[in-house]
């Protein structure tokens, strides 16, 4: 059984990538998030946008190179990265929120300084060329934009040094984000229902440790892996709820913080 809903007036929203794929985010979702703002709620929407990234990348005859989860990216690929992220996906995922009743409003991290990061530390020999880490988050941009009662939908692109634009990963922005705005809420919204223990069943709630365990074991895999991280030090910096969401459990989520999985400070 997941923990109690902690009361909430502020949430950031992690969409993943496979949830813009097309059209943009399934009806059940952009529901969800309608609901909740037309409620008062206040959201904070970021995202990435991997498989468009892909097709970007194909289209233009750029080979796509992934090491250890992270996107080696050279120049010609942070070209499309910034391109795919701040531009297409971005205003499409507006649009449609902004058809949905919500007043949302697109920008990257590196708009306003809000997401600063650090160039990725080589890895055995791998120079990831323009991915960073993020180092420092100024809340100042998003939350003006929440006292004008509008709802910031930020791409995971940040500020690195000497202006430089970085790729960040999206689940650990998100975590940063939310522990610079001191959101009540963390929601990972993904296209399967939650994280999954070795045996494939859903694991309603779990703490760092059984989290860490998990991984260690080989059970996690793929791109639930950064996510769990991502949680992980969201609850360790003070983020009282945060969670995995899949499609059976958006509406449920948002609104009372219960289903999919709970991860916990333990």
């Amino acid at each position: 059984m997941n923990a109690a809903p902690c009361p909430w007036n502020l949430a950031v929203v992690k969409l993943g990538g496979s949830l813009l794929d097309q059209d943009g985010p399934p009806d059940a979702l952009l529901r969800a998030l309608a609901t909740a703002w037309g409620a008062g709620r206040r959201l904070v929407i970021l995202h990435g946008g991997g498989q468009h990234i892909d097709r970007a990348l194909a289209a233009r005859g750029i080979r796509r190179r992934v090491h250890d989860g992270l996107r080696i990216t050279d120049a010609a690929t942070l070209e499309v990265v910034v391109s795919v992220l701040a531009g297409l996906v971005n205003k499409s995922l507006v649009a449609r929120l902004i058809a949905a009743g919500v007043k949302a409003v697109g920008l990257c991290g590196a708009d306003g300084g809000t997401l600063m990061a650090e160039f990725h530390p080589r890895d055995n020999g791998i120079d990831y060329g323009f991915v960073g880490r993020i180092a420092t988050v100024d809340p100042y941009p998003i939350q003006a934009l929440l006292d004008a009662r509008m709802l910031p939908v930020v791409a995971s692109v940040a500020l690195g040094p000497r202006g430089k634009l970085l790729n960040v990963n999206a689940d650990a922005a998100a975590a940063a984000l939310a522990v610079a705005l001191g959101a009540q809420r963390l929601v990972f919204c993904t296209d399967v229902e939650g994280l999954l223990d070795g045996n494939r069943n859903l694991v309603a709630r779990i703490d760092p440790q059984g989290a860490r365990s998990l991984m260690a074991c080989g059970a996690v895999n793929g791109g639930m892996r950064p996510k769990l991280n991502a949680c992980i030090e969201a609850v360790s910096r003070g983020v009282p709820d945060v969670l995995i969401a899949g499609p059976s459990s958006y509406q449920a989520v948002l609104r009372e913080g219960m289903g999919g999985t709970c991860v916990v400070a333990g």
